[in-house]
């Protein structure tokens, strides 16, 4: 499985086995156990990977790898153009690199999405520049944490959010949180919220069979009349009135 998080970057995960034949290639590759061990050879240097410690493979550098128990790994493929744009220096000393506590909640986190299947390129985007900055940078950046905070949001918009929750969750300031969403979307932390709400209300309403009080809840409602004056608000229908045209619609083209 491998998609394309953001220009010149490549993510994917992977297992190793027996001892494969040394390869190079053209861009830098930094290799982040999910869980297991690998055992390297990184241009004559021997080396070993966990949970605590990956590696950043230079690009054109000779290497191998290989394990005897059971392993996943993420696998970073990163062209000269993201590296060009700083950072990398230190790690491309290593090659080995500590994986500290920051880093590995989001490696776990991509490898539980990619173990249910959930790892859209959308959770991809948003998600892999928070993982490089905890890498690369002394602290992630205000833009990397406002992006897995909007897709940790698409994923559950139904969890009790607040803009407080939500700058809990970006360890940004509420007013700080506040000024990226008007410089980034052009809205509140709340407008964004309820139009992710809406969105999934009317998702469900066009296909599943729940009652409206139901999906009101699902989607973070506190009740169905709320529902009702948000969709009013946002697309100027009710829920049932929504329903019933979104259902209607495909009869009319058959």
């Amino acid at each position: 499985m491998s998609s394309t998080a953001h220009p010149a970057i490549d993510l994917s995960f992977r297992s190793y086995r027996d001892i494969g034949a040394p390869n190079r290639h053209d861009f830098v590759q930094l290799v982040l156990p999910v869980y297991g061990q690998l055992q390297l050879d990184i241009d004559g240097r021997q080396g070993k990977i966990d949970a605590q410690r990956g590696v950043v493979i230079a690009a054109s550098t000779w290497h191998a790898q290989h394990s005897q128990v059971a392993n996943h790994s993420i696998i970073l493929d990163v062209g000269a153009a993201a590296v060009a744009r700083g950072g990398w220096q230190r790690l491309l000393e290593g090659p080995y690199t500590a994986i500290g506590p920051g880093a590995r909640k989001l490696i776990e986190y991509l490898g539980l999405m990619a173990q249910q299947q959930a790892l859209t390129p959308a959770v991809i985007h948003g998600w892999t520049p928070l993982l490089l900055d905890t890498l690369l940078l002394p602290g992630p950046q205000a833009r990397s944490r406002l992006a897995a905070l909007m897709v940790r949001v698409q994923a559950e918009p139904g969890l009790p959010w607040s803009t407080a929750s939500m700058a809990r969750f970006a360890n940004l300031s509420i007013s700080r949180l506040h000024a990226l969403f008007r410089e980034e979307m052009d809205t509140s932390p709340h407008a964004w919220l309820q139009q992710q709400r809406v969105a999934r209300a009317c998702d469900l309403l066009a296909t599943s069979d729940a009652s409206i009080a139901e999906i009101a809840l699902a989607t973070g409602f506190s009740e169905q009349s709320a529902l009702t004056r948000a969709m009013r608000d946002s697309i100027d229908a009710t829920p049932a009135a929504y329903r019933r045209q979104s259902r209607e619609t495909p009869s009319k083209t058959q």
